[in-house]
């Protein structure tokens, strides 16, 4: 690959995550407004800023965590390089640079989505107009993604956006299973987890996470966690599951070898291989109640592998 090649695969590397990024980072807001409500009526923003590893950032330019400050933190703060604002910017300079490669309606989708989230002011972070604002922007991303699906030539520029739009999904998706388990204060006085809540959280999370009804066209009745939790894990019809995405990533790996004689390279197999085995892991235990915490960490610690992974094998550099 040449290094001018490699500059704009890594180009359509980012541009897919970030693009990714901003739509499951609405998600998590949307569902994390649900889980905020304990039950005396307060809000807890703050697993939100856990999830991220960004507590301590925050904390360094606000004094407490509060619900309006967090969503502009994470909405339109465009010095916070994990904001959808920045992300979106970042998409988009990233899409400047590859004009000659992207399609003509990827480009002007991206300039009208980066100039709505230009146009809001604070009043669209209150907390009765989010789950509308998440939506929204939810909308945007999907737009692109469709658009993206219609119009980018086959080639293996789409090899490159592919690998980043799956990974992230991977990283997104382990993001949306962990927050249920950053908010302790749905157990019931025996300490044990509170059924009617607990139902009530893991279809808001079906539903922000876009697979309620794909969830109940395989299982009709019910809401018990290890289903919904097996079912963002394990299902292969789901486009958002982890397997469904890490089998998207070993396809384009697949093309890149067999089309472009890119083979993915020792490390980048190695890190995939320790992914699928975590997955296998969870497929033979007990995955789904306190243990899912940290083995959705893990999943997120070997994404953050894999990605650089791949950008010192087709990039020429670190991520």
């Amino acid at each position: 690959m040449s290094q001018l090649l490699s500059r704009f695969a890594e180009s359509l590397f980012w541009l897919a995550r970030y693009m990714e990024r901003s739509e499951n980072l609405a998600r998590i807001l949307q569902v994390n407004e649900t889980f905020a409500r304990d039950r005396s009526g307060a809000s807890d923003w703050r697993p939100v800023l856990e999830l991220n590893s960004d507590l301590e950032r925050f904390l360094e330019s606000h004094e407490k965590v509060t619900a309006k400050d967090v969503l502009h933190f994470y909405v339109l703060d465009r010095e916070n390089p994990t904001s959808i604002i920045f992300s979106v910017r970042a998409a988009r300079e990233n899409a400047r640079a590859l004009r000659h490669l992207i399609s003509t309606e990827m480009w002007s989708q991206l300039n009208v989505f980066h100039s709505w989230l230009l146009s809001l002011k604070k009043k669209d972070l209150a907390l009765a107009e989010l789950s509308t604002l998440c939506s929204a922007i939810k909308e945007n991303c999907q737009t692109h993604a469709g658009i993206t699906e219609g119009t980018f030539y086959r080639d293996e520029s789409w090899c490159f956006y592919s690998l980043g739009r799956q990974l992230e999904r991977v990283d997104q998706t382990s993001r949306l299973l962990d927050i249920k388990y950053r908010h302790p204060g749905y157990e019931g006085n025996d300490g044990t987890i509170d059924p009617t809540s607990d139902a009530s959280l893991w279809n808001t999370l079906l539903r922000s996470g876009a697979g309620y009804h794909a969830f109940r066209r395989v299982q009709p009745r019910g809401m018990k966690a290890p289903d919904v939790a097996g079912f963002f894990l394990f299902d292969h019809a789901f486009p958002r599951s982890m397997t469904t995405s890490l089998a998207e990533l070993d396809g384009v790996f697949t093309q890149l070898n067999e089309e472009y004689q890119l083979e993915r390279g020792g490390e980048v197999a190695q890190v995939m291989g320790e992914i699928h085995e975590a997955m296998s892991a969870m497929a033979r235990e007990t995955y789904w109640d306190e243990s899912l915490h940290w083995r959705m960490d893990h999943i997120q610690l070997l994404t953050g592998k894999l990605s650089n992974a791949i950008a010192r094998r087709f990039f020429g550099q670190d991520a």
